[in-house]
């Protein structure tokens, strides 16, 4: 992890990606729009549908717009405010101690809140990680107990799966787990195609009236929630400045970032509104759940499942590091080793870094097993930490870091979005806490 003195080492989740290290190396045009896709699209897509059920097919597709604009902008300002940093070293000639490539997240707290921003920073893109792994256990809890009709409840399958993560978070090649993720997104894909299949067929067949489905709900608190589930959707700023630091040519990483929200937004607001005039009232918050029960739906559902099992570890990855690392620096750990390698290959180092992996699974497992569904624990983490590192911290750092060089509106754009954000995760936390 970084240390919180100001002198990095190093968090993967939040350094330059592998792919940009020496220049023969960085990321093309393709392969970085492909990095994108992957970092923001996820399973909370399929609790879309249940949003735009709970706000209205019109209110829903507001919603998701606007959250993705307004994510395309602020993450735009946290590689203005990495380029601000950037031309300041070399204007001090400390260009070496810390490549443009090198900031991260946690840096960008740093220089503009000192010790106490680097803190708040990676403590919110821990937990968000956090919730984005309970997120997954809480997705294949849900989808096993709808394929076996509902014979243990999906706090049960989340229990029997502890084990089976525990053993894949031991692995050391996570490289080797990469392949299953490609797999989970194909099912997601499929599973997209099945659920718009459906709503033809039934628009086709005349068994839903476009009147019976709710464009704006009447019911306010339901706004607040839809948004939280729109915001977790486009959740990618940990990996936005690895991902800009990636390419070769950096020049065109905001006409290629627009570009992916355009089409990822546009994606979005089909899959809500197709899945809710689909089901209508009766949308269930994963939308799968909704698919009929013939071989080709259980067969997605049963894919999905094993796709993020063994993905799992790698949403997971990040947050070992960050443990294993306090871990590393801990005094009685390197008192055990006495001194005699380093912490990953010490007999106490190795036993450390099991147990520690093995309390992880076991902790988000435990929680996952009391979150009451999908759509509220996403809509939650959405309108808190999501929303925080999304809109909040971006905005602090703009106008932290480029102040001065400022107008009048841009100033206000910045304290406009600060505003709305923290309105928004305390108006969302309290809707979600409550209950829509």
């Amino acid at each position: 992890m970084e240390d919180y003195g100001g002198k990095t080492t190093s968090i993967s989740l939040l350094e330059e990606s592998p792919v940009s290290v020496g220049t023969g190396s960085r990321a093309s045009t393709v392969q970085t729009l492909a990095n994108i896709v992957v970092s923001i699209v996820g399973t909370g897509v399929l609790g879309l549908p249940f949003a735009f059920r709970i706000a209205g097919w019109l209110a829903g597709s507001i919603g998701v717009m606007v959250a993705g604009l307004a994510s395309y902008y602020c993450m735009l300002l946290l590689v203005k405010c990495r380029d601000k940093l950037a031309s300041e070293e070399e204007n001090d000639g400390d260009s070496d101690t810390d490549s443009p490539n090198t900031k991260t997240y946690g840096d960008l707290g740093y220089e503009s809140m000192g010790t106490t921003g680097r803190f708040i920073a990676e403590s919110l893109i821990f937990i968000a990680q956090c919730g984005g792994s309970v997120a997954y256990l809480v997705f294949i809890g849900q989808n096993l107990q709808s394929v076996s009709k509902g014979h243990l409840t999906f706090s049960y399958y989340i229990l029997l799966l502890v084990p089976i993560e525990i053993g894949l978070s031991w692995i050391r090649s996570l490289s080797s787990l990469a392949p299953f993720s490609i797999f989970a997104d194909i099912c997601n894909v499929l599973a997209m195609g099945i659920v718009i299949k459906e709503d033809v067929q039934q628009a086709l067949n005349g068994e839903f009236s476009f009147n019976d489905r709710t464009a704006i709900t009447s019911n306010i608190s339901g706004l607040p929630f839809a948004a939280g589930m729109a915001v977790f959707c486009f959740e990618g700023f940990g990996m936005t400045l690895a991902l800009e630091g990636s390419m070769r040519d950096k020049t065109t990483f905001p006409k290629l970032l627009a570009r992916a929200f355009s089409v990822i937004t546009l994606l979005y607001v089909l899959f809500g509104f197709f899945g809710y005039m689909a089901y209508g009232d009766e949308t269930k918050d994963i939308v799968t759940l909704n698919l009929p029960r013939n071989w080709w739906a259980l067969a997605v559902q049963i894919g999905m499942c094993l796709g993020l099992i063994f993905t799992f570890p790698i949403m997971v990855h990040p947050i070992n590091e960050i443990i294993e690392g306090r871990l590393k620096n801990n005094k009685w750990f390197q008192k055990a080793d006495n001194n005699n390698g380093s912490y990953s290959t010490t007999r106490i180092g190795k036993f450390g870094k099991y147990v520690s992996r093995a309390i992880l699974v076991i902790g988000l497992a435990v929680l996952a097993s009391f979150v009451p569904a999908f759509s509220v624990f996403a809509s939650f983490v959405g309108s808190t930490v999501c929303a925080l590192i999304s809109f909040v911290l971006p905005s602090i750092f703009h106008l932290k870091l480029l102040g001065s060089s400022l107008n009048f509106w841009q100033r206000a754009l910045d304290w406009f979005i600060l505003s709305c954000g923290v309105l928004f995760a305390a108006y969302g936390t309290y809707n979600t806490i409550v209950g829509v």
